[in-house]
């Protein structure tokens, strides 16, 4: 056993020292980015920053209150909180950059930044294809077994899924950057692209590519695809026991609370699969670069929206906050 895990560690090392050879060899990457300096390409600009920094205050907004009102301190407000927080940092790790690189011309980025971004975006999307199948199994056990809630959904075991979602999401992020950056890469370093992207990034390198873009496409079946299946099989068992209930409003309740959830699904997995299992002969940079536009900006303004106005516990603790800012404010 000890053997093995030197012979592990000394491997991760020398691929490290490897990666980063290559690293101080490879010149930086320029990303040739999403809008020209044209007049139509900057309302577009501003009116993409603008919908990103709504994004960053909404969700902060929503853990803030879920912070603050005792009601909302339950497992499903919590990844409700670990959504919004992911999504914060999605949009901080992508529109920065791009409006910099956009305000300042200045459009290279060292491998090591790349690497980064790789890493931090990865592992927020695959966290949150986990947190979202951890969400549809806390509505399954809400709906199909209320008097057993806490029980079946306790606060240890709403901690053990966060904090995998957070590792598998890592674990990803860590294998595809590290495998991304390893390759040599050709004298064209431009990437049509407004962030580092793994996909993208691999169509530069002068290697052979085929084995880690079949890898990649494994991980990307593992990582949509089954949280996505149990997010259908929680669904299905959760719609079958709403259709059996008598009480209309507990209908309607049951209804409102997971279409919200079902909506965020639709919205996360259609763009999400759409990018990495699409077939390549069927790609294109443009379409890339629209679709990643919606899940890496539109997306994390749209959550916070959805869940507020189609959840009646988050508009309760709105509209009590609200009653008790003018209090503050007269104190």
């Amino acid at each position: 056993m000890m053997k093995t895990l030197s012979s592990i560690s000394s491997y991760a090392v020398s691929l490290l020292f490897e990666i980063m050879n290559i690293w101080n060899t490879t010149s930086d990457f320029i990303l040739l980015g999403l809008f020209n300096h044209t007049e139509t390409h900057l309302f577009l600009f501003v009116m993409v920053l603008i919908i990103a920094i709504t994004s960053l205050v909404g969700n902060a907004f929503m853990i803030f209150l879920i912070h603050q009102d005792a009601q909302l301190h339950t497992p499903m407000y919590f990844l409700l909180s670990q959504l919004s927080l992911m999504d914060m940092m999605l949009v901080s790790t992508i529109v920065p950059r791009m409006a910099a690189d956009y305000l300042t011309g200045n459009k290279s980025m060292s491998p090591a930044g790349c690497g980064l971004q790789i890493f931090f975006f990865i592992t927020l999307e695959g966290g949150e294809c986990f947190l979202l199948a951890s969400m549809s199994y806390d509505r399954y056990v809400a709906v199909c077994h209320p008097l057993r809630y806490a029980v079946l959904m306790s606060w240890q075991l709403c901690l053990r899924m966060t904090v995998g979602s957070w590792f598998l999401g890592a674990a990803d992020g860590l294998m595809q950057a590290a495998a991304t950056l390893s390759f040599p890469f050709c004298d064209a370093h431009e990437i049509d692209h407004f962030f580092c992207e793994a996909p993208t990034l691999v169509r530069l390198a002068c290697a052979d590519t085929s084995v880690f873009e079949n890898v990649m496409y494994i991980c990307c079946v593992l990582m949509l695809l089954v949280p996505f299946s149990l997010i259908l099989i929680s669904y299905s068992l959760i719609f079958a026991a709403v259709l059996q209930m008598h009480s209309r409003e507990a209908r309607k309740k049951a209804f409102a609370t997971c279409s919200s959830h079902l909506s965020v699904v639709g919205l996360f997995y259609g763009a999400a699969i759409s990018i990495y299992m699409r077939p390549k002969s069927y790609r294109s940079a443009n379409h890339d670069k629209i679709v990643s536009v919606f899940y890496t900006i539109f997306t994390p303004l749209l959550n916070p929206i959805i869940y507020s106005m189609r959840n009646g516990d988050v508009k309760g603790a709105l509209r009590k906050c609200m009653s008790q800012c003018p209090t503050l404010n007269h104190e």
